[in-house]
């Protein structure tokens, strides 16, 4: 079974995570909280899982809040991460009711990451899936992660890597052995 074979999701499946997004960004709005329960949900959408939810509007960056590790059911994740994406994230001011009919929902939900074996940065490097790979960089108290679909804005590999070391804290030419990395991928849910 390929990593991503378990989150096959049919379209229905695919709608309702758009759909709970949405929902629990509107709720947000009003000041109120999405009650979603897992219960109600069959499959894969009532298991543990974990999701990164992007917000755009006209095709910029708008919020992007996430899980790297499944902690909690996949619908409660993706409500909660969408409303933190409109928000919480710190980059940007809170959506408003002006803002909803522009923004543009992009779920990315994650496969278990697993770690990565490398004896240099160059190794690091060569091993690298362009397009596919999902990264968690760490050292110590800092840690970066980039999704999979960063790399159409980065897409050498050398350049990857020294960007998310920017964003773990870590100077662009920065390197020791025990940088650990690991790697991961998505299944990317939007309309």
């Amino acid at each position: 079974m390929s990593s991503t074979e378990k989150f096959d999701f049919n379209p229905a499946q695919r709608e309702t995570l758009l759909w709970l997004a949405r929902e629990s960004i509107e709720r947000g709005l009003h000041g109120e909280r999405a009650r979603i329960s897992a219960i109600h949900y069959d499959g894969v959408l009532g298991e543990n899982g974990a999701s990164f939810v992007t917000l755009n509007q006209s095709g910029n960056l708008r919020g992007c809040i996430g899980s790297l590790e499944a902690r909690q059911p996949l619908v409660v994740d993706v409500s909660s991460n969408a409303r933190s994406a409109a928000f919480r994230d710190p980059r940007f001011a809170p959506v408003t009711a002006r803002d909803l009919p522009q923004l543009d929902i992009h779920i990315s939900v994650l496969t278990p990451a697993t770690p990565m074996s490398f004896h240099s940065e160059a190794d690091l490097i060569e091993q690298l899936q362009p397009g596919v790979d999902g990264l968690i960089l760490s050292l110590g108290m800092q840690r970066g992660t980039f999704l999979p679909s960063v790399w159409e804005s980065l897409p050498d590999a050398r350049e990857f890597l020294q960007q998310l070391k920017r964003k773990a804290g870590l100077p662009v030419d920065f390197w020791s052995t025990d940088v650990q990395v690991d790697r991961y991928s998505t299944v990317s849910i939007s309309r």
